[in-house]
């Protein structure tokens, strides 16, 4: 065969290009690919000394990196790599790359690899989580890059303004010239790569640049590829967490404490840590009234502390300590000291004020994602426990409401025919009349004020019929003067006072008599009273419909009853059962168009009235009633201060919470006007009262098998007079002799009020009386039995020793 010159065959190739590169692919670029991406295969540039690459030498480089993709390498390593590369490339003294990252909602850089240069090795440049360091993003040329995203070559650092040392001197290095450039995913920052002084020169070129960021897309890529493959690491892990919460969550609906334990038991699982804790926030976001009332007057000091996202005061009232080294235990802390350890820091403060997951410095990330799971399920068990009972309550307010509706509480269309009689009067329904037509018949169907005495504290009910209290309420709208200026329909404020008195049921003592009595009694402190004076016709409004509201649908048995029964409304309503539940009614039936006499106030009115009756009828709760005296007596103390009273009325219509206590107060007082009517009628009604509370006796010794108190066993009917006496002086005289004294056109309430203590003391005195003659005539009897007893047996022993004698004879 002849030998072929090599010059000649060189020739020829560079003649035949086409024929060359057929030649190529066919004989060896399957080999040359091949050999590429061989595992055992090292890049064979030599980069002890810097020189400039060949073309062959740079693409070296690059499929070096790209077998370090194909071996799975870890992100630090193949990053590493890349990076001593890019180091030779540019002639870099040295470059670092920093991870961004967000902690605790602020973002900040921490370094991952620090000092990579050409002859570097990776144990060497990895930092470890204990030796990081960080830089906030308003620090430095790299928080400047990490701010603007933008690639930035300093030649002089000197010369910059975003320049700090505090690394060189950490390092005991001095920093010359930097290239640093962002490593974007997408719009999102995910680190930033510093190159240091140039060797061989003064900085770096444009050149070096363009070698960056032509090589940036590919450190991008690995970065992308890792960052993959870590989420889903953290993905699985987090999905084992869920599957496990998806199987549990529904295992405990009703305790949330069993179901934290059974939470942190398992997750230890997926966390290395020596103790973990649970603390329960108070989930109540407002205060009831009387609780705000010390801190509006300036007695109590406002809450100025720490808040959560959605506005609730911080306060654990409980935390739950699950304790992992040595002995396994959980132990939980109800209403824990503020230097009990899981608080003392303040840490788990700072994450219920801002809402975000704390993970404190040199944390494992893959611990955050499983513990965010646990926060989750943790969330989901009490949404899931609170959703329960509120499914609950659901339900009981379902129970309820239907009870109320199988009482027909709203008034028929022919029922308004007893008061609005227009068929007869003009052919037709309520609603195709105008309001002049129904007020023409209202204007003769209703009873004078003056006739039925409707202005009197004495006002009695005794001589009126159920459908006469109905006239004498809507009576009421018109004195007060809100029909005509608040626009309210004379059929709706009819069917109102109607569907009222239905809602009432027909029990002894709390039916439709004393809730008109209740809010005729309100009229009468507005209007004969002159408190009027302090309010405006819209509080008048809600404040008469309060107190005609205030025990609608009673059950004829107390708050206490209804918890001891496990009446629904109980669970329903966890303080001020009644109280509430009349409210609830209230507004139920203010929420029918056809009822609703607030219909065409302003949308701020209507909230109003609606936070009137709200303090109200909740104030008739007698609970409150010793929480709310002392304010009152000092508003009563302050009146007397002023020297007039047109100045006392400007100040009183200006203060919204001394108004309200006020206005509780009245309530209370209209609670108990029939303790203050004339003797007559408050004997009567005092029977009334009593019987009713007898019968919840009479519920509770069947029923409930309890022996009831005092006052509401029948048996102890005879001691009626004395608890009147002592209900009186520890509960009633308070109310009226403070009433009489902040406005005097209030003292006929506290003289009959005292009147009916003598009477009740009397009765009191005489049926003592009747038990001492008794107990005397008791005694008598037994001192005469005793007497007859000794003399039979003083004649027995005499005659005893002749009977002897005789015996013996």
């Amino acid at each position: 065969m002849a030998v072929v010159d090599k010059d000649v065959a060189e020739k020829f190739l560079d003649s035949n290009p086409d024929f060359a590169k057929e030649y190529y692919d066919a004989k060896f670029r399957p080999k040359v690919i091949s050999d590429l991406f061989k595992d055992n295969r090292t890049s064979q540039v030599n980069t002890s000394s810097f020189h400039e690459l060949s073309m062959f030498e740079e693409s070296e480089i690059i499929f070096d990196m790209v077998r370090d993709l194909q071996n799975n390498l870890q992100m630090e390593k193949a990053i590493f790599k890349f990076m001593k590369h890019l180091s030779f490339l540019i002639r870099a003294d040295k470059m670092s790359l920093f991870m961004y990252r967000m902690r605790n909602g602020t973002a900040e850089l921490a370094t991952r690899l620090f000092n990579v240069h050409k002859d570097a090795n990776l144990e060497e440049c990895l930092v470890h989580p204990d030796n990081e360091i960080v830089f906030p993003l308003d620090i430095g040329i790299l928080g400047h890059v990490a701010t603007t995203k933008k690639t930035v070559n300093i030649p002089d650092v000197l010369q910059s303004i975003h320049y700090s040392d505090f690394v060189d001197e950490i390092q005991e290095y001095k920093t010359k010239c930097v290239l640093a450039t962002p490593i974007m995913n997408g719009k999102d920052m995910v680190a930033v790569m510093m190159a240091v002084n140039k060797i061989g020169a003064p900085h770096f070129t444009t050149q070096d640049e363009e070698t960056l960021k032509k090589y940036l897309n590919f450190a991008n890529l690995i970065l992308r590829v890792f960052h993959l493959s870590y989420l889903h690491n953290c993905e699985a892990r987090r999905g084992q967490v869920l599957l496990w919460s998806a199987s549990k969550v529904f295992e405990e609906m009703t305790d949330i404490e069993r179901q934290f334990h059974k939470a942190l038991y398992t997750i230890r699982d997926f966390l290395n840590c020596e103790r973990y804790s649970v603390g329960l926030l108070d989930m109540t976001k407002t205060k009831e009234f009387f609780e705000l009332w010390p801190v509006l007057l300036g007695e109590k000091p406002p809450y100025d502390g720490p808040k959560t996202p959605d506005g609730r005061e911080i306060n654990f009232y409980k935390v739950i300590d699950y304790i992992l080294h040595g002995k396994e235990e959980i132990k939980v802390i109800s209403n824990p000291p503020s230097d009990h350890w899981a608080l003392f820091s303040g840490l788990p403060t700072y994450v219920a004020k801002e809402g975000l997951i704390c993970n404190i410095m040199n944390a494992a990330q893959d611990d955050f994602f499983s513990f965010q799971s646990l926060t989750q399920f943790l969330g989901w068990s009490v949404l899931n426990a609170d959703t329960y009972d509120k499914w609950n309550k659901l339900e009981n307010r379902k129970d309820i409401f239907q009870d109320m509706v199988l009482y027909h509480i709203k008034c028929r269309t022919d029922e308004t025919q007893n008061v609005l009689n227009t068929r007869d009067r003009y052919g037709k329904e309520p609603h195709q009349c105008k309001e002049e037509e129904l007020e023409a018949i209202l204007s003769e169907v209703l009873p004078s004020s003056e006739t039925s005495e409707l202005f009197e504290f004495h006002f009695c009910d005794f001589e009126h019929s159920h459908l006469d209290l109905v006239k004498l309420g809507i009576k009421m709208y018109y004195e007060l003067g809100v029909v005509d200026k608040f626009h309210v329909p004379r059929e709706t404020l009819t069917r109102f006072c109607y569907s009222l008195s239905k809602g009432y049921r027909q029990i002894t003592y709390h039916n439709w008599s004393h809730g008109f009595n209740v809010g005729q009694t309100m009229f009468t402190l507005l209007m004969t009273g002159d408190l009027k004076r302090y309010y405006t016709d819209l509080d008048a409004m809600a404040m008469v419909t309060a107190g005609l509201c205030h025990d609608i649908d009673h059950r004829g048995t107390n708050n206490l009853y209804q918890m001891k029964s496990g009446n629904p409304l109980a669970k329903l309503h966890g303080s001020s059962i009644l109280e509430r539940h009349h409210l609830e009614t209230g507004k139920t039936l203010l929420r029918d168009p056809a009822l609703n006499i607030y219909q065409n106030l302003s949308r701020s009115q209507h909230e109003h009235v609606i936070h009137l009756m709200d303090i109200a009828i909740i104030a008739t709760d007698l609970a409150l009633y010793f929480k709310k005296r002392t304010m009152f007596q000092k508003i009563v103390d302050q009146s007397k201060t002023y020297e007039s009273w047109d100045e006392w009325t400007k100040y009183m219509r200006q203060e919204t919470t001394r108004k309200e206590i006020v206005m509780a107060m009245m309530m209370t007082a209209c609670d108990l006007s029939a303790i203050a009517k004339p003797w007559e009628i408050q004997s009567k009604v005092a029977l009334s009262v009593a019987a009713e509370f007898w019968e919840q006796g009479d519920l509770e010794r069947t029923v409930l098998e309890q022996q009831p108190i005092p006052m509401m066993d029948r048996t102890k009917a005879a001691d009626l007079p004395k608890m009147q006496c002592g209900f009186i002086d520890f509960v009633c005289a308070f109310v009226y002799k403070e009433f009489s004294r902040f406005h005097e056109e209030i003292t006929p309430m506290l003289e009959r009020l005292l009147n009916n203590r003598k009477e009740w003391n009397a009765l009191k005195e005489e049926h003592e009386a009747k038990l001492a003659a008794l107990e005397a005539a008791k005694v008598t009897e037994e001192e005469v039995a005793n007497a007859t007893i000794a003399a039979k047996q003083a004649t027995a022993a005499e005659a005893a020793p002749q009977s002897k004698t005789c015996v013996i004879n």
